[in-house]
C-alpha cells in the first residue's frame, strides 16, 4: 500500500491517539547512512515528545534485514504469540519484497501480518511493486469479492490509501514522496492486471506478441508480479556456488490468488477474469479450437485457442511493463531525513533542531553522488542547465524550501546591520554566546575551509581535484600558481583558516571570482549581488551554516563529511583495522559469509550521537581529515600510474599499492573515491574530445578494493553524471526521437489503411462466392487477433520510447551485476543497499569483469 504525500501525518497521528504504557515499543530499522541517520533522529524526536516507546536497530544489508524479521518482527505477530505493533524502515527495504524478507507473509498462508505494520520511507529507487501496490492483510473472500483488489482492507483501492482507511490490522505502507502518484500510473494497472490473473502454462509459443524474442532472451528476468530478481530474495554466496544450481525460482511471486480459479481449458473463468480479456459476461469456453456458428439469441463463441493467445498476451505485455521498470536502473529521489521533516512539519513540531537535521540529510546525499542518476559524477558543464546534478529540478525544489525555512525559523534582528555572509564572508563564528542560529552562508567548494587551512582545504575539494588536476605536479603548480595572483602567499595560506589575516578572508571571495574563469572554476562560489541585497531570495548553490554559541561554528556540508567519515572509518584514526567497542578484522572468520557488519554497528552510535552532541562531533573532525587525506593519496596514486583500464562499457582500477588500501574495503569510503576518480576522468576526457563521452554522461567507473582477510573484493560502479534532469537529454536528442515516433505512426496507420482495404476485399469475395459462415466467423477471429496485434506492437514501441526517456542516464550496475551472476559462475555477494556495490571472490573478479563488460551499465 502507499500513503499519499498530502496525508502524510494521519498514521502518525493514529499511532499517538492508540498508544499507552503497555504497548510495544516501535521498532525503527535504519541504514547505515548519514540521510537515514538523521531521518531517525527527528522521528525518535517526535516519538519521544509524544511518550511513545521505540527501539532504534541499525540494518547493514538484506542479509542483516532478514535475520531482523526472524530475531525482532516475527516474535511481534499476533499469529506468533505477538501483540502487533510497528515497524518503521528508514532508507531500508524499499526495492525488497518485505513481507518475504521479514517473514509477514508466510508462503501458503492466508492469515499474513498478525497485525504487524510495516511503514517504509526510502529513497532508493525502483520501488518493489510488491509493497506499494500489495502487502496488505486480505479480507474474507465471498461471492462479491473474489479478486485480490476487491479483498483489500476499507479505505485501500488499488494500493492506495485514502482517508477512511484505519491502520491497526497490519500491512506493508509505503510513504510516496509523489513518484508513485505521478509516474507509476501503468506499473499499476500492469500489476493489478497480473496478480488476478488465471494460472496458464507458457511455454513460449508464438502467440503474435512483440516481446517474444525480448521474453525468450530474458527468460531469467521473466516476472510474475515484481519483474526481474529482487534484492533480499536472491543473494548468492560463496557456499551457495560451490558446485551446486542455485536456479530456483525466486522471482517475486503471485500471492494470495484465489484457488477457485482454473485452468482456462477446464472451466469458465470469473468475471473478474473475463474482463481482463474484455469478454462477454455470458461467453462459455469450448475445448476446442473453433466455435460455434453465432445464432441471433446466443452472442458468437471463441474458441479456447483463441481465448488462451489472449491471455497469453496480456499477461507478457503486462510482464514486460513490470520489467522494464525494473531494469530501468536505479536512481534517488527525495531524501528520507526530508520526509520526516515534512512529517513534523504537519504536525506543527518543526524547530531549528529538526531543521538542521534534514538540512544534513539533504547535503549528505549531495556529498555521496546520490542523485536521479543512481550514484554517478555530477554533471558540470556549460551546456547543462543550473538546475542539474544532484536530483535535478527535484533538488532545485527541496533546497529552496529548505532556504526558506531557514528564513521563516531564523528570522533577522530588527535593524541589525549588514551580516558579513551578505557581502560574501563567509561566517566562522556565533553572533553572540546564545546564538545557534542557522545562516545561510556563500559556501566556495572547499573541504572543511573553518577546520583545515586555506591550502589543504582547497587541495583536498573533489571540485578542485579535477579542474586544477592537483593529483599531477602540473596541477599542484597550477594551484599555487591561483593563489599568488590572489595574492596569499603559501606560508598565509597554511594556517589555520581562523587564523588567517582578516583582510585576506574578506577580499578571497573577490579574488576568486577575478581569477575563477582563467582556470575553469567558474561554479566555485556562488553568486551574489554587489550590494549584499538578496534580491528574490533565491540564493541558488549557497549553503548553510549553524553556530553552537563560542564553541562552534560549522557548515551543514563539515557535518555531512564529519558522520559519513564515522560511519565508514570510525573515532580511531591511527589504524582503521581495529574499531573501538568492535571486533578487529583478525577476530572475524575469513571463511565466513558474512559480510563484517559486527565493525559497522558501533560506527552508527558513534555517528547517532555526534549529531546532537556537538563536542563529540568535533572530536570527529580529525577522522574525516583522515579519510579525504586518504581518498586524494589514493586517487592521486591511480590517475598518476596510470592504473585504470579503458574495458568495452566502463573504465575500471583496483585499490591496492597504498597504506590506506583497508580504509576502503568500507562501499561507503569506496564510493566516494569512486566518485573523485570518476569526475577527474570526465574532466581529462572534455580536455581530451571537447566534450563528455556518452552522449555527455561522461565514463562510468568500476573500482574494486581487495579485502585479504576475506579474500575478497569490494565493487563500485558509478554512473558518468548527466542523467533525466541533463539538458543532454533534450535538444537534438529530444528533437530526433520525436521525428522518429513520428515517422513510426505514420507507417503503422498506412499499413493499418492496407489491411482494412485488403481485408474488405477478401470479405467482399468471399460473399460474392457464397462462402459458409463459419469461414467468416474463422477470418473475423483471425482479424480480430490481427488487429489486437498490432495495437501491442504500437504500445509496446510506445512504452520503449517512454523507458528510454525515464531510464535515460541512469545507473544500472545494478541489474548488470545480477546479470552477471545468472550467467557466470563468479561467487558474488549483493547484499548492499546500494545496488552498484557488490563483493566478489578474490579469484573470480577477473571473469566477472570480462562478462560485465558485455553488459550495458548506464542507460
Amino acid at each position: 500500500m502507499h500513503l499519499p504525500r498530502s496525508n502524510i501525518s494521519k498514521l502518525y497521528l493514529h499511532l499517538q491517539n492508540t498508544r499507552h504504557p503497555l504497548s510495544p515499543p516501535v521498532l525503527v530499522l535504519v541504514a547505515l547512512e548519514p540521510d537515514a541517520l538523521c531521518a531517525c533522529r527527528i522521528l525518535t524526536r517526535l516519538l519521544k515528545h509524544d511518550y511513545i516507546p521505540h527501539k532504534i536497530q541499525p540494518v547493514a544489508g538484506y542479509a542483516d534485514l532478514e535475520r531482523i524479521g526472524r530475531e525482532l518482527v516475527n516474535p511481534m505477530m499476533g499469529t506468533r504469540g505477538g501483540a502487533g505493533g510497528l515497524v518503521v524502515c528508514l532508507g531500508v527495504g524499499g526495492m525488497a519484497d518485505l513481507g518475504s524478507v521479514l517473514g509477514l507473509e508466510p508462503e501458503g498462508e492466508e492469515n499474513t501480518f498478525g497485525g504487524v505494520e510495516v511503514w517504509v520511507a526510502d529513497a532508493h529507487r525502483p520501488w518493489n511493486l510488491g509493497n506499494v501496490f500489495g502487502g496488505f492483510p486480505l479480507e474474507p473472500e465471498t461471492e462479491g469479492a473474489s479478486t485480490y483488489a476487491a479483498r483489500a482492507p476499507p479505505g485501500v483501492k488499488g494500493g492506495r490509501i485514502d482517508r477512511t482507511y484505519k491502520p491497526g490490522k497490519g500491512g506493508i505502507i509505503v510513504l510516496d514522496d509523489g513518484d508513485i502518484e505521478d509516474e507509476l500510473a501503468k506499473e499499476k494497472d500492469a500489476y493489478l492486471a497480473l496478480v488476478d490473473m488465471p494460472e496458464i502454462d507458457d511455454n513460449g509459443e508464438d502467440v503474435g506478441d512483440s516481446d517474444d524474442d525480448e521474453s525468450d532472451n530474458d527468460e531469467d528476468d521473466t516476472a510474475n508480479v515484481g519483474g526481474t530478481p529482487q534484492p533480499g530474495q536472491k543473494r548468492k554466496s560463496w557456499s551457495d556456488l560451490d558446485g551446486e544450481d542455485s536456479e530456483e525460482d525466486d522471482r517475486p511471486r503471485q500471492r494470495r490468488r484465489s484457488n477457485s480459479s482454473s485452468p482456462i481449458t477446464d472451466s469458465p473463468l470469473r468475471p473478474a477474469q473475463r474482463g481482463l480479456l474484455s469478454l462477454q459476461d455470458d461467453a462459455i469456453f469450448s475445448s476446442s479450437d473453433t466455435a460455434d456458428p453465432p445464432t441471433a439469441a446466443q452472442p458468437p463463441r471463441i474458441s479456447a485457442k483463441t481465448l488462451r493467445r489472449k491471455l497469453l498476451r496480456l499477461r507478457r505485455k503486462n510482464e514486460h511493463i513490470l520489467r522494464n521498470y525494473y531494469r530501468l536502473g536505479t536512481s534517488y529521489s527525495e531524501p528520507v531525513s526530508s520526509m520526516m521533516y515534512s512529517l513534523a512539519s504537519e504536525l506543527g513540531r518543526e524547530d531549528n533542531d529538526l531543521l538542521w537535521l534534514a538540512i544534513i540529510g539533504v547535503t549528505s546525499m549531495e556529498l555521496y553522488g546520490r542523485s536521479s542518476a543512481g550514484i554517478a559524477v555530477t554533471a558540470r558543464s556549460a551546456d547543462v542547465r543550473p538546475t542539474s546534478g544532484w536530483l535535478g529540478l527535484r533538488g532545485a525544489r527541496i533546497r529552496q524550501l529548505l532556504r526558506d525555512e531557514v528564513r521563516r525559523l531564523n528570522p533577522p534582528d530588527v535593524g541589525s546591520k549588514v551580516l558579513p555572509e551578505a557581502t560574501g564572508i563567509i561566517p566562522t563564528t556565533a553572533r553572540s554566546p546564545e546564538d545557534t542560529s542557522i545562516r545561510l552562508s556563500p559556501e566556495p567548494k572547499f573541504l572543511l575551509i573553518r577546520h583545515w587551512s586555506l591550502y589543504d582545504s582547497m587541495l583536498h575539494s573533489p571540485y578542485l581535484f579535477s579542474r586544477l588536476k592537483t593529483w599531477s605536479e602540473t596541477g599542484l603548480k597550477r594551484l599555487h600558481k591561483l593563489l599568488a595572483k590572489m595574492g596569499v602567499s603559501l606560508v598565509q595560506c597554511k594556517q589555520n583558516y581562523t587564523h588567517m589575516d582578516m583582510m585576506l578572508k574578506r577580499e578571497l571571495r573577490t579574488k576568486l571570482l577575478k581569477y575563477a574563469s582563467l582556470y575553469n572554476l567558474d561554479e566555485l562560489v556562488p553568486t551574489i549581488d554587489t550590494d549584499g541585497k538578496d534580491r528574490g531570495g533565491a540564493k541558488d548553490g549557497w549553503g548553510f551554516v549553524r553556530s553552537w554559541g563560542w564553541r562552534a561554528t560549522l557548515s551543514a556540508q563539515d557535518v555531512g563529511v564529519v558522520i559519513g567519515a564515522l560511519l565508514e572509518v570510525g573515532k580511531n584514526t591511527t589504524s582503521p583495522e581495529l574499531v573501538p567497542g568492535g571486533p578487529s578484522q583478525e577476530e572475524l572468520d575469513p571463511n565466513s559469509d558474512q559480510a563484517p557488519t559486527e565493525e559497522w554497528l558501533p560506527r552508527f552510535w558513534d555517528a547517532y550521537d555526534a549529531l546532537e552532541d556537538i563536542e563529540s562531533l568535533k572530536a570527529g573532525l580529525p577522522t574525516a581529515q583522515f579519510l579525504h587525506k586518504a581518498i586524494f593519496t589514493t586517487g592521486t596514486t591511480i590517475l598518476k600510474k596510470k592504473q585504470i583500464s579503458h574495458l568495452r562499457a566502463f573504465r575500471m582500477c583496483v585499490v591496492k599499492d597504498s597504506s590506506d588500501a583497508a580504509l576502503f574495503n568500507h562501499p561507503g569510503a569506496l564510493t566516494k573515491l569512486a566518485l573523485w576518480i570518476g569526475e577527474a576522468l570526465a574532466e581529462q576526457e572534455k580536455d581530451a574530445t571537447g566534450k563528455l563521452a556518452h552522449g555527455g554522461r561522461g565514463t562510468p567507473l568500476v573500482v574494486a578494493s581487495l579485502d585479504e582477510k576475506r579474500s575478497v573484493y569490494v565493487v563500485v560502479g558509478t554512473g558518468g553524471g548527466g542523467g533525466p534532469d541533463s539538458a543532454f537529454v533534450d535538444r537534438e536528442a529530444a528533437k530526433k526521437r520525436a521525428e522518429a515516433k513520428e515517422a513510426k505512426a505514420r507507417s503503422k496507420e498506412e499499413q493499418r489503411r492496407n489491411k482494412e482495404k485488403i481485408r474488405a476485399e477478401k470479405k467482399a469475395a468471399k460473399a460474392a462466392a457464397n462462402n459458409d459462415e463459419g469461414d467468416d466467423e474463422l477470418d473475423s477471429e483471425g482479424s480480430d487477433i490481427s488487429d489486437s496485434e498490432s495495437e501491442a506492437d504500437s504500445d509496446d514501441e510506445g512504452d520503449n520510447d517512454a523507458s528510454q526517456e525515464r531510464g535515460y542516464g541512469l545507473n544500472r550496475f545494478g541489474t548488470s551485476f545480477q546479470d552477471v551472476v545468472a550467467e557466470t559462475n563468479a561467487r558474488v555477494r549483493i547484499d548492499s543497499f546500494e545496488h552498484c556495490v557488490v563483493e566478489v571472490k578474490k579469484e573470480d573478479l577477473g571473469g566477472f569483469l570480462e562478462s560485465l563488460s558485455m553488459k550495458a551499465v548506464v542507460g
